[in-house]
């Protein structure tokens, strides 16, 4: 059953009285972190934290050997040695610059929680991204963070794992976002959540791979000029009609903002 909304971005309320619990919102909004978010990758904001904020050339050529996330081990560990510590770590992340527009999307959707479930899919680490949406102010409208574990050993080194493992060729061996949100959404579907549609907000090629599975009533929102959007447009011009769902690229999160507004605005 589609709900409507009374008035402009306001979730109405089923007429009668004594409804025990409040409705399940209507969209799932996912967000990628790095350079979605925040406007750097957080693995090379870190970097700032070194001794002459850099790293040795060794260190930085060793990123050709395995996987991205055990390199970003070696980074940290490197950090640590360094003498790098968890109040250093904070400030860094902390004071990563937001995407433009990014606080009025947020606001936009502080202002109509009811509406959208919100979760955030990203090949950063936890603390870091905490730490970031903390100092924001805007952590407590995520559901759930999905990312790769991280946290402080007993020398007071930052230490990263991998996320899980996968089958998808397309994806770093320490996630795959599309078999997140696959599972994330079969975990809800069994809570009885279902959604009307699902936003993805995102910029890389990591979020192109969930993307793929979106419906033709769902949004891709991909950074204008990154990864993500140059897949798409591959895609469309390679096998036109694949790629089901709406494409909105951006440049500033307000047109993200603008778009949803425009949405709720039409459902009224």
């Amino acid at each position: 059953m589609r709900r409507c909304c009374e008035g402009v971005g306001l979730p109405c309320l089923f007429k009668g009285v004594g409804m025990a619990n409040p409705r399940p919102p209507r969209y799932l909004l996912v967000f990628d972190f790095d350079e979605t978010i925040v406007d750097e990758n957080s693995d090379d904001s870190v970097v700032r934290a070194a001794p002459g904020q850099a790293l040795p050339e060794s260190l930085r050529q060793s990123l050709h050997q395995g996987s991205y996330n055990e390199y970003m081990q070696r980074v940290l560990a490197f950090l640590g040695d360094q003498g790098v510590r968890v109040g250093d770590f904070k400030a860094v992340y902390e004071n990563i610059p937001l995407s433009p527009g990014m606080t009025e999307l947020f606001q936009f959707l502080s202002k109509n929680h009811e509406l959208f479930e919100i979760i955030l899919i990203s090949d950063a680490n936890m603390f870091g991204i905490e730490a970031k949406l903390r100092a924001a102010g805007v952590h407590s409208l995520f559901r759930k963070i999905f990312s790769n574990p991280s946290s402080f050993d007993k020398r007071g080194y930052l230490t990263l794992g991998p996320y899980h493992s996968h089958k998808c060729l397309d994806c770093p061996a320490n996630m795959c976002k599309r078999k997140i949100l696959t599972e994330y959404l079969a975990e809800r579907a069994q809570e009885e959540v279902e959604f009307e549609r699902l936003f993805y907000v995102g910029d890389g090629a990591n979020d192109f791979c969930p993307s793929v599975t979106l419906t033709s009533a769902d949004v891709a929102f991909p950074r204008k000029g990154y990864s993500m959007h140059r897949m798409t447009q591959e895609m469309e011009k390679k096998q036109p009609g694949a790629f089901q769902a709406t494409v909105v690229p951006w440049e500033s999160a307000t047109e993200v903002a603008r778009y949803l507004q425009e949405l709720l605005q039409k459902k009224c």
